[in-house]
Parts: C-alpha cells; structure tokens; sequence
C-alpha cells in the first residue's frame, strides 16, 4: 500500500492519503513541522520536528505509529530541531539545530551518539546518501557540506584532522532551501537550492560544481529524477521548472540556460516535491494547501489532495505492507505488534559515562587505517594504551582490539620463527659434527 504523508507548519496535522484509491488513511494530530522536518524510521513509524515558534529556544520531536492519531512518544532535545532525518533502515535519527549544530541519535535506545557543529547558522536541511554513509547538510549560511559517518564516528581521527567534513561547497550566496542526492554512493551528484536563485550541481567523486542553473524565481523546493536526466524545481512564483542535467541545452526564450521546461496549475508558491519511482509520479505541495500529483510523461495532474490548512511544507511517499484499515486485523498480528513497539524518548545531552560498551555506539567501519604490517608487542602495547588515553569511544575499541589480535599474531610469528631458527641451528650443528666425523675418518 503506498501513502502520501503531509504535514504543514501550522498545526492542521499530518493527512495520510491511499495514493491509489485518493482516500484520506488517518489524521495524524498536533503537528506545525518546519520544512524538512518529516520522516518515516524504517517505515515502522512517523517523526516530526515541532517548531512552533520560530524564535522559541526550545522545541520537541514526536513519534507516531501508523494506526494511532495521537503522539505516542515526546522527545526534548537540547534546541530547536529543524530539519529531521533517518537513515535507511531505521537505525539512527539525524537532527539539524536552530546553533548549527547536528545530532546523531541511536533510535532503538534514544542515545545522543554524537553532535557536533556544522555550520555557522541554523541548518535547514539533511540528507543520506544511498548508501548512509554520508551525510549532506544545507543550511542559513549558504553552505553545502558533506559528511562522513565513518569520520564523525572516529574519534581518534577527528583528533588528527583540520575539519570534519569531506567538502565545504560555499558558492551559493543565500540561505540553501532543499538538497536532493542522486544514486552511486560517492560517485553520486548532489543538486542543492538556495534563496539565491540557483540550483547547484555538484559532483561527490571531484569535489567540484558541475552545473549552475538559474531561476526566474527563488527555489524552496527540487526532486531528481530517478534516471538523473532532469530535476525538478518549485518556485515561488507557483511554477515547477525541468532542468536539464547532463545534456547540454541552448537557453531559452522563456526562461534560461539548462531550464528546458515548466509546470504550472497554481499561482501560490510550491512549497515542498516529492517524487516516486513508481508510475513516474512528482507530488508538489503548496502554500494553498494542495498536494498535487503530476504524470511526468504528459505533465498533467493526475489527483489532488487537500490538507486541512496551511502551507503543505513536507511530503513524505510510503510504501506500507500492510493496508492502515487492517492494522487491526487477526491475520496480521505480528505486524501489529511490531508496529507499536516505538522506541523511547531522546535523550537531551549525550551520555557523560563512557565506562562500558552499553553506552558506546558500535559502528562497522572498514579496516582502512594504515599501520606498518608487522609491529613490535611494545609498539602495539604502547599505541593501545595511547588510544585508551585519548577515550573510550567505540571506533577506538575496535582499532585496541584489533591491535591486539595483531600483538598476538606478533607473538605467534616470533615463536615460529624462533622454532625455525633453533631447528636451522640444530641442522648447522649437525652438518658441521657430520663433517667433522667424516675428516676424522678419513685421517685414520
């Protein structure tokens, strides 16, 4: 079952829609979320930024599970949280603070993992990469920077660094509104908008921009197509803009260079897109309360939805397993129970006892750290010891333990080495007393 999920900024809820059938699913209450501050955990349960007021110093998050209207879990971060996101599997939450800074939390557990400051004013947007692991943000800087998780969660390299993130992209001149990531991990494009009037593409693999495109009007919002031949970018003046991605196109009368085309059926500002693989769908939100679906290939409206009230600033696309109407039913226990099993609250601060490994995030990394192949036992004792002093964080551990098993392999390796050289001094000393008797021998 595919939903459409919306929220707005003024507290008319979340609406839930059947995308086949056009029906309104659930009313998801006591929502006013800031743009990008919707998102699906593992598409087990709905999260939302609350900001209320803009100039509030504090704000909250909540979680909802499909069948219930009412927030089941309430959260209190440290500041305001604006832009709200989660990775693929529903492993961590990412939020984005009023201060510039990010915050990683551990859902199953509500553990604050890791913060740190991002940026120089309040982020406005984030997003993963296909595969998590990296982590791009936007924010009222102007700036585009793109994390790596594996970094972030490196203490011992973060220690030997100028600067935590991979690339600073600086060149838009106003606050950066949306960012939308392609497919291929780091070889993937990035295209950002800014109240500049520009949409950037970047490459991940170069570091460098690819294409700048730009607008009649401000872009709040942009949508990749999933063969990344175009994007699509709603506009202030009630229009969405194709640009072209790769293919080089000569400027138009209408509009610009790389812009080869538009859609139009508002006059209000579009306020969020959303586009789903699925029928080649785009849906647009709008300052007028209506998400629009659009049939790219004839670029006509093919249904509409109404919110209750309000801008519609986030739309989120699900595919659920099971239809919401039969949450409640027999054959589908299991579903049901897992579906109310929501995580706890999270945290405020981050855990300041780093004693044992239950309060330490354990993060896979690749073995990509470069030590000589054969160590000394002391050597590998010492660096051990260095990295227990420079703290006990998880990646820290790993690379302790991973010394020692090395230290071991050290000791079996000198062992062997210690057979082989008694077992070649034993043949020497026998070859030289098998000589000796052979010349006494023949002396006689």
């Amino acid at each position: 079952m595919n939903v459409v999920i919306a929220s707005s900024s003024i507290d008319g809820g979340i609406g839930c829609w059947d995308l086949q059938t056009g029906a309104e699913q659930l009313r998801y209450k006591t929502c006013a979320s800031p743009p990008h501050g919707l998102t699906t955990v593992g598409c087990r349960f709905l999260a939302c930024s609350q900001l209320r007021d803009p100039s509030a110093t504090s704000g909250h998050l909540l979680y909802w599970s499909w069948s219930k209207p009412q927030a089941q879990v309430k959260s209190f971060p440290a500041e305001p949280i604006k832009p709200l996101i989660a990775n693929s599997d529903g492993t961590y939450i990412v939020g984005g603070g009023s201060s510039g800074d990010i915050y990683i939390w551990e859902v199953a557990t509500g553990r604050l993992l890791k913060k740190w400051h991002a940026h120089y004013r309040a982020i406005t947007c984030l997003v993963f990469s296909e595969d998590d692991s990296l982590l791009i943000s936007g924010s009222e800087d102007g700036c585009v920077r793109v994390w790596s998780l594996f970094m972030i969660f490196d203490d011992v390299r973060r220690q030997q660094v100028s600067h935590l993130y991979e690339y600073s992209f600086t060149e838009h001149t106003l606050r950066v509104t949306d960012i939308v990531i392609g497919y291929g991990g780091g070889n993937a494009i990035i295209v950002s908008a800014s109240e500049d009037r520009t949409c950037k593409v970047w490459s991940l693999s170069k570091g460098r921009l690819l294409r700048n495109v730009v607008f009649p009007s401000i872009i709040d919002a942009i949508a990749i197509d999933p063969g990344e031949h175009v994007f699509y970018a709603g506009s202030r003046d009630g229009k969405i803009y194709i640009a072209a991605l790769n293919a080089e196109s000569s400027p138009s009368d209408n509009y610009g260079l790389h812009i080869i085309g538009s859609l139009t059926d508002q006059s209000k500002p579009v306020t969020c897109l959303a586009y789903s693989a699925e029928g080649n769908l785009l849906f647009s939100g709008s300052e007028d309360g209506m998400i629009r679906v659009w049939d790219v290939k004839t670029q006509n409206i093919t249904r509409m939805f109404r919110h209750s009230k309000g801008p519609v600033n986030n739309i989120v696309i699900v595919r659920l397993p099971y239809p919401l109407g039969r949450a409640e039913s027999k054959s589908q226990p299991s579903s049901r129970k897992h579906e109310l099993s929501l995580p706890p609250p999270l945290e405020k601060y981050a855990n300041s006892s780093d004693e044992d490994m239950d309060n330490k995030a354990i993060v896979m990394l690749p073995d990509t750290i470069d030590l000589p192949s054969y160590l000394s036992s002391q050597l590998i004792n010492d660096h051990i010891k260095q990295l227990q002093q420079q703290g006990s964080s998880a990646v820290a551990e790993m690379e302790a333990k991973r010394l020692k098993v090395d230290c071991q392999r050290s000791k079996e390796m000198f062992q062997q080495l210690r057979k082989v050289y008694d077992n070649l001094q034993e043949f020497c000393v026998n070859e030289l007393l098998d000589e000796q008797t052979m010349e006494g021998s023949k002396g006689n």
